[in-house]
């Protein structure tokens, strides 16, 4: 099998490294905002974690659903059907569901004092939190048209244009935290507005982009023997929600774990905000790694090329594997360094550098959760794997965090310690799914089922 892996890993390559960068872009609005907010101070920067704790919940949910759009588009793709009522289903989607994510953000106001969190955060994070719930229904609709793009094989695109959008979040940040240019200082309210106005361009921009495109043109249009929209939107809700729930099993469990750092200190919360940047970074890599083999097996099984699934899948978990040992071992040695890139304060510093050495030890099981879990995706397999995640972050991620740090007094690192157990639970046991699925035999009968 080596020679099918060395030649599925080149093509995943191609496809993976634009879907990273433009992950890495997204990051970076996280990192410019974590980055310049902490020069504001300490209850800012925590304030700042606990809205994107909300907010990473709402998004990642609606990641989960959109994973559908790279499910369906990739398979009819490699079945030589057309895509136009599947790309119009997508953006109709993307819309919805941003306008419902966004309500309910809102809704979620009037009950931020249930989280726990000190009074100063609560008061410092509500102009923040409604600029940034705004900004999901743009998030939506360009993930949407970007997921679309990268099952055609063309994801440069996308990550031309995130790039722009963080370079432009960035200045504005720099102009409206800061008080530059006849702006006055909103501080960790001007980051939000910032971000929003970045994310409403990159959306645009992609749009203008994609129906103007010579390349692209064939792929929006109707084609002969096109399904209705609502029968597309169906198959996508039923690969998508599973899907989103299996995603937010995962980010409910990280929230529910910034929340727990609440409990403790504005400073644990804080330290929490520098670690978790870090770590979804690097995470970016397996996860566009991920997302490249979700679309390639989902060609490979729409063209019926079902001897390709295992290569594909096997290529990019060793490829994930080499870049998280990579990433490990800078964590481990360069915690204090990373930590120190965001803030002085010895307590939040001391916090952040031994949260950041624990990171180092999960990210090879991230890895390894995060490539299967898409491999599956590309299967459209997606209910067993959500009971899975929510066995692994839920029945034994959480219980062992707050055990940790509440009844054996660990403290914040226990909290990090549960929740990096549980990814291990996940990983073995998604990795044990698709072992299971993948085989030759039952792919095909699968595939006879799935079109009889």
């Amino acid at each position: 099998m080596l020679p099918a892996i060395l030649t599925e890993n080149r093509k995943t390559l191609a496809l993976a490294a634009p879907i990273i960068a433009g992950q890495l872009g997204q990051m970076l609005m996280g990192w410019a905002d974590t980055l310049m907010v902490g020069r504001v101070g300490v209850t800012a920067l925590a304030a700042c974690a606990f809205a994107n704790t909300v907010l990473a919940v709402a998004l990642v949910f609606g990641f989960g659903i959109l994973t559908s759009v790279s499910v369906r588009t990739s398979q009819t793709f490699g079945a030589g059907r057309s895509t136009g009522k599947v790309y119009r289903a997508a953006l109709t989607l993307g819309i919805l569901l941003g306008a419902v994510l966004c309500v309910v953000m809102l809704a979620l106001l009037p009950v931020l004092p249930w989280f726990g969190q000190p009074h100063e955060v609560n008061i410092a994070v509500i102009p923040f939190l409604i600029l940034t719930a705004i900004s999901v229904i743009p998030v939506m609709v360009f993930t949407a048209s970007k997921s679309f793009s990268e099952a055609l094989s063309r994801p440069w695109p996308a990550f031309w244009i995130v790039l722009g959008g963080v370079a432009l979040n960035v200045g504005l940040n720099f102009i409206f935290i800061f008080g530059n240019l006849g702006s006055p200082a909103l501080g960790l309210t001007g980051a939000g507005l910032a971000t929003l106005i970045a994310r409403i361009c990159t959306v645009i921009v992609l749009l203008t982009y994609l129906h103007h495109s010579a390349f692209f043109r064939p792929y929006l249009a109707h084609g002969p023997g096109e399904r209705s929209i609502g029968r597309e939107l169906r198959d996508m809700l039923r690969v998508g929600l599973p899907a989103g729930g299996q995603y937010l099993a995962e980010v409910g469990a990280f929230a529910t774990a910034s929340l727990m750092m609440g409990w403790i200190s504005v400073q644990a919360l804080a330290a929490h905000q520098i670690a978790i940047t870090c770590a979804a970074t690097t995470f970016m890599i397996p996860l566009g790694l991920g997302m490249a083999v979700t679309v390639r097996i989902g060609q490979a099984v729409g063209a019926r090329d079902l001897d390709r699934v295992r290569p594909i899948a096997f290529g990019g978990l060793g490829l994930a594997l080499i870049v998280a040992a990579c990433t490990a071992v800078g964590f481990i040695l360069g915690a204090h360094v990373i930590a120190g890139l965001f803030i002085s304060d010895p307590i939040v510093l001391a916090l952040a550098t031994s949260l950041l050495v624990i990171a180092g030890f999960f990210q090879l099981v991230d890895a390894m959760q995060i490539v299967t879990m898409n491999a599956l995706r590309g299967l459209a397999d997606v209910s067993v794997p959500m009971g899975l995640a929510i066995i692994s972050y839920w029945g034994v991620a959480l219980p062992l965090s707050w055990t940790l740090a509440f009844k054996l007094g660990v403290g914040p690192a226990g909290i990090w310690i549960g929740l990096a157990i549980g990814l291990l639970f996940a990983a073995g046991l998604l990795t044990w799914r698709f072992f299971w699925k993948s085989s030759s035999a039952r792919l095909a009968a699968n595939y006879r089922s799935a079109h009889a």
